[in-house]
Order: structure tokens, then C-alpha cells, then sequence
């Protein structure tokens, strides 16, 4: 089967960096926590496992060792409640992701309602929540009722979100009663590039195979703009779930992968989806 690659995909830099800093800690530090999944993807996290980094869900789970803040980074309640136990914290926050906390901060000093266009249980969301008081979050156009009404809005958006998904919240939202409306453009653009990419090649190709974490939102946000193009589109974690018969009768192959996905998958799952014959 022929296959091709999409020119933009896997590990974009925060991530390289987040596992990087693992990596580095875990060599010299006997014990290592990170504060939730480093990154959304299972193959990474089992593997940094086996060299020691224990994660857990909640700060109240650490006692003493090396905290590491994982690249969807932490609320500053809980990076504060760590100091005060001692902890010594590593952080690999997302350098994207502190502008999105760092903007959220300012927004709400600033007197606007900060409101993040985003999934509230995703934890970059989660920690953005922690920077400002009472934020709104808003998934999609059922979730405008929860916006308050005649108030100064500061907007952001998580930033894994797509830009079509983005501008079409900025329309619903701008239609809400607001004093003010304030929105500041926080999506990733290495996410935006993979986006692009995904959607360019599916468009050319007769099945679409998407890597990369079940609950990674980059990854499920391309397999999502990918279906929408070509329903041939399967989201799957590796190759152990590939699944022959989707191939049956298809001659070409697109891959992509999500931020969190390393190398060796993708590079594995291409070398055994090219000897694969479809028939």
C-alpha cells in the first residue's frame, strides 16, 4: 500500500521539551511525581513510567521527591499548596499554555469576565480556570446560556481548538449581550499546522489514519476535521489497533499524528501500513 505522511505532525516543541525535562529529572532524581499525564498519550507515559515518573491525579498524593508540572501545566493554587509542602517543582508547562494562564490573569485584573472557548475538563483548561476568578467556559453554542449578560468579556480559547471552531464561537458569543468584548487570539500554531496538513492530505488519499492518544484534544480535533473530508478516517493509538479489513480495496494511505505522538509509533505504524497489501 502506498503511504504518505503528512508534512506536519507528531511531538510539536512543548511536548519534546516536557518529555526532554522527564527524561533529564528521572535520571538523576529517585523520586519523581508529575502532577496528572505528562502528555495525553499512553505509550509515552507507560514508557517514562518504567523509569520511575509516578503520576497522580492530586497534590494531596505527594509527600516529598521532585514534582514535575506537566506540559498542560497546573493552577497556581496547586503549584502554591506544592511549595508549602517543600516540593521541589520542575515545570514543563507549555510555553504557549503560560501565555493562555499569563493572559487570563491579566484579563481578569484588567475587570473583564474572562471566558475560555475550550472542554472544562481538559486540564489546560483546568489550570487557565485557576488564574482568574469564576471563569466561563464554553464548549460550544449550548454552553452561551452559561455567559453573563451586559458585562466586559475577555476571550481566549484553549489552545488546541481549530481557528474555524474558534471563529464561529467569536460569532455566537458577539451576538450575547456584552458591554465590552475583548478577544485574544491564544491557539497553538503548531496544532494549527498539523490541522492543515490532515486536512490537505485526506482530501487526496483513500483511507486516514490519525495516531496519537484516545484522550488527546489536538489529536481527536484533527481525526474530527479529518472525517469531516473523508469518512474514511480512523483514529487509532498504534498499530496494535489497526484493523485490516477497513483497508480492503484502498490503494492509498494518509497518515497523521497528534502533538503527543512520538516518533517510534508513527514511524512503526507506516513501515507495517506500506507492506500491507489492501487487495
Amino acid at each position: 500500500m502506498k503511504v504518505i505522511v503528512a508534512e506536519n505532525c507528531g511531538f510539536c516543541p512543548g511536548v519534546r521539551n516536557a518529555i526532554s525535562m522527564a527524561e533529564k529529572i528521572l535520571s538523576v532524581e529517585k523520586e519523581v511525581y508529575s502532577l496528572g499525564s505528562i502528555i495525553h498519550n499512553r505509550d509515552v507515559v507507560e514508557r517514562l513510567a518504567k523509569t520511575g515518573l509516578k503520576t497522580v491525579e492530586n497534590v494531596d498524593e505527594i509527600h516529598s521527591g521532585t514534582v514535575l508540572i506537566r506540559s498542560h501545566g497546573a493552577a497556581p493554587g496547586q503549584i502554591a499548596k506544592l511549595k508549602a509542602k517543600g516540593m521541589k517543582i520542575v515545570d514543563a508547562t507549555c510555553i504557549l499554555v503560560k501565555r493562555v494562564q499569563k493572559i487570563a490573569a491579566e484579563l481578569a485584573e484588567e475587570g473583564y469576565k474572562v471566558v475560555i472557548i475550550g472542554d472544562e475538563n481538559h486540564p489546560e483548561v483546568q489550570a487557565v480556570m485557576g488564574c482568574a476568578n469564576n471563569v466561563v467556559v464554553v464548549a460550544n453554542e449550548k454552553d452561551l446560556h452559561n455567559l453573563p449578560k451586559n458585562k466586559r468579556l475577555g476571550v481566549i480559547c484553549q489552545t488546541t481548538q481549530s481557528p474555524e471552531h474558534f471563529s464561529t464561537m467569536i460569532c455566537e458569543i458577539s451576538r450575547h449581550g456584552f458591554s465590552e468584548l475583548k478577544v485574544i487570539n491564544t491557539l497553538c500554531r503548531e496544532a494549527i499546522k498539523r490541522q492543515e496538513s490532515a486536512v490537505e492530505m485526506c482530501k487526496k488519499v483513500d483511507i486516514m489514519f490519525v495516531l496519537g492518544g484516545l484522550e488527546s484534544a489536538n489529536t481527536r480535533k484533527l481525526a474530527e476535521l479529518c472525517k469531516k473530508y473523508n469518512n474514511k478516517t480512523f483514529h487509532l493509538q498504534n498499530w496494535n489497533e489497526f484493523d485490516k479489513s477497513a483497508c480492503s480495496g484502498k490503494k492509498i494511505a494518509g497518515v497523521t499524528a497528534g502533538a503527543s505522538t512520538p516518533d517510534w509509533i508513527i514511524a512503526e505504524f507506516v513501515e507495517k501500513l506500506a507492506s500491507f497489501d489492501g487487495g
